[in-house]
C-alpha cells in the first residue's frame, strides 16, 4: 500500500490515541490541499470541521506532539545525506485581535497616539511568538523542522525601568527568553545525531555567548551574526579595534533582490581574523575564552536609495584564506530561507486569520500548518534541486492526469519530470511560465495547490458510481 506524504510526517506521532494519530493525518493533507483557507473550507464540512476543533482542544494534544513525527521524518532525511546541514533558526510572532487576548497573551508593548496631555498611548498587542530551528542543505533544500518553542507573555509592566536597574547581560540565560536559542540548538544536534555535519545560524539575536561554549561542549558548529563588540584577545581590545587593524583580503561580489524584488549586484569587501573572544565580565568566572573567527563584509560604493550592506559574523568554523571566508557569507546568506518559511506560513497558510480563541488551539493549529508550510517549501525548492526527479514522488497519478489536461501548452513538453509538474502547478497558481521569468516561488505553488485539490474533487464527483453503467 503506497503512503501519502502526511502518513510518513506523522508515522513516529504518538497522541496516545490511535484515533487522533489518524485524524492528525487527514488534517495535514487537508491544509495542504487548500493552504490558505479558512478551517470550515480546508475540511469541507461540519463533521470534519467539529473535529479539527475537538481536537485542537484534546488536553492530550500539544504542538510538541503535533512536531513528533515531522521532526522524526527530518532526522531521516538528514541522515540521508552527505554534506553538512545548515540549521537556521529565528523567532517570528504571530498577531491577533480578540475579544478576550488574554486568552491568548501579548507579543510585545507598542506605542500609539499622542494623547490630551502630551503622553503617547501604550498598549499591548495581542499575539503568540514561535522559535523554530529550519535544516537544510548548502544548496537551500529544506529537510524539514528540528525544534520549535512556542509561547506569549503577560501583560508588561515596568519592563523600561527594569532595563534601567538591571544589567542584563548578569542574569543567569536560564532566566531569559533567549535560552530559546540554546534548547533549539541542543535539540536540533541531538536529533541530527551527527553534531560535527551541524552549522547553527542566527541572527544579530543569536549572538549569545552561551551559545558559543554551548556549541563547543556539544562538538557542533555555529554561524552568527555579531552585534556585541566583545573583549578580544589579551582583554585590552575589541573585536571592532581588531578588525580595524585587519588588512582587507579581496573583494566579492553577490546578486541578490532588494524590497521590491529587483535582481541587484554589490561588491564586498572582505576581512576575516582568528583571536581569542573573551566572556563578559560578569560571567568571566562561568565561561571560559573562546578561540573564534570573525569576518567582516562591507559593501563597497552602495546605492544612495538602500543601506549599506554590513555583515559581521562570528564562527567556529575553520577560515583560513579568502575563499573560506567568502564560503562561509554563502552559508550565512541561506538564512532567508527561514523568513521565506515564515512568509510561506503567515501569508500562505493565513494563520492571524484565524479564529481560534485560546493560546493553546492556536499553537496546536500553527503547529500543523508548520508541517504544510515546510511542504510547500521542500517542493518549490525540489523542483529547482532536481528537475529530473520522478513525478510520482509528489504527485498522484490523477493529480498528474490532470496537470497534463489543465495545462495544454505544457503538453507538448517532451519531459514529464518533477519539474515539470511543479511549474504546472504553478501556472495554476498565475505563473506566467515566460523564458524571462525566475522560477516559481511559494506563493504561486501554494495557490496552485488549491487550485488542483478543487480539480480532483470535481474529478471525483464527476465520475459515475460503482457499480452503474455508462
Amino acid at each position: 500500500m503506497e503512503h501519502s506524504w502526511a502518513d510518513k510526517e506523522t508515522a513516529e506521532t504518538n497522541l496516545g490515541d490511535v484515533r487522533l494519530n489518524r485524524r492528525l493525518g487527514v488534517m495535514l493533507e487537508a491544509l495542504e490541499e487548500r493552504p490558505g483557507q479558512s478551517l470550515p473550507t480546508a475540511f469541507q464540512d461540519w463533521s470534519n470541521t467539529k473535529a479539527a476543533y475537538r481536537f485542537f482542544s484534546n488536553e492530550n494534544v500539544s504542538e510538541d506532539k503535533i512536531l513528533e513525527g515531522h521532526f522524526a521524518a527530518s532526522a531521516l532525511r538528514i541522515q540521508a545525506t552527505e554534506d553538512p546541514i545548515l540549521i537556521l533558526q529565528d523567532t517570528t510572532e504571530f498577531n491577533f485581535k480578540r475579544a478576550d487576548p488574554d486568552k491568548i497573551g501579548f507579543t510585545k508593548s507598542s506605542t500609539g497616539r499622542k494623547l490630551k496631555d502630551g503622553r503617547f498611548q501604550k498598549f499591548t498587542i495581542c499575539g503568540l511568538l514561535m522559535h523554530v530551528s529550519l535544516a537544510i542543505t548548502p544548496e537551500g533544500l529544506p529537510l524539514g523542522l528540528t525544534a520549535a518553542k512556542f509561547w506569549s507573555r503577560s501583560k508588561f509592566k515596568g519592563t523600561a525601568e527594569l532595563k534601567r536597574r538591571v544589567n542584563l547581560t548578569r542574569i543567569p540565560i536560564d532566566q531569559k527568553e533567549s535560552i530559546r536559542w540554546l534548547d533549539n540548538l541542543r535539540r536540533s544536534t541531538e536529533l541530527a545525531g551527527e553534531p560535527g555535519r551541524c552549522v547553527h545560524i542566527g541572527d544579530r539575536e543569536s549572538d549569545i555567548y552561551e551559545l558559543y561554549c554551548l556549541a563547543e561542549e556539544l562538538g557542533t558548529k555555529f554561524l552568527v551574526r555579531s552585534c556585541v563588540d566583545r573583549l578580544a584577545q589579551d582583554g585590552k581590545t575589541t573585536i571592532a579595534q581588531v578588525m580595524e587593524r585587519t588588512p582587507c583580503s579581496g573583494t566579492h561580489e553577490i546578486q541578490f533582490r532588494n524590497a521590491k524584488g529587483k535582481e541587484q549586484r554589490a561588491t564586498l569587501s572582505i576581512r576575516y581574523a582568528t583571536m581569542t573572544v573573551r566572556p563578559p565580565i560578569g560571567k568571566q568566572k562561568k565561561y571560559i575564552n573562546q578561540e573564534l573567527q570573525v569576518i567582516h563584509a562591507e559593501e563597497i560604493s552602495p546605492p544612495e536609495d538602500r543601506e549599506r550592506i554590513n555583515w559581521k559574523l562570528i564562527t567556529n568554523l575553520p577560515v583560513k584564506n579568502h575563499a573560506d571566508a567568502v564560503h562561509k557569507l554563502g552559508w550565512y546568506s541561506k538564512r532567508w530561507k527561514i523568513e521565506t518559511f515564515f512568509r510561506t506560513l503567515k501569508t500562505g497558510c493565513r494563520i492571524e486569520e484565524f479564529r481560534l480563541t485560546t493560546v493553546n488551539r492556536l499553537a496546536n493549529c500553527i503547529a500543523l500548518c508548520c508541517v504544510v508550510a515546510w511542504r510547500v517549501s521542500w517542493l518549490t525548492m525540489l523542483a529547482r534541486e532536481a528537475p529530473e526527479a520522478t513525478p510520482a514522488a509528489v504527485f498522484t497519478e490523477t493529480e498528474r492526469n490532470l496537470l497534463d489536461r489543465s495545462t495544454p501548452k505544457l503538453r507538448r513538453a517532451p519531459a514529464r519530470n518533477l519539474a515539470f509538474y511543479v511549474r504546472a502547478v504553478a501556472r495554476l497558481g498565475g505563473y506566467l511560465d515566460r523564458a524571462s521569468d525566475p522560477p516559481p516561488g511559494t506563493t504561486v505553488i501554494w495557490r496552485g495547490m488549491t487550485r488542483l485539490a478543487d480539480l480532483v474533487e470535481g474529478a471525483r464527483i464527476s465520475r459515475p458510481p460503482a457499480g452503474t453503467c455508462g
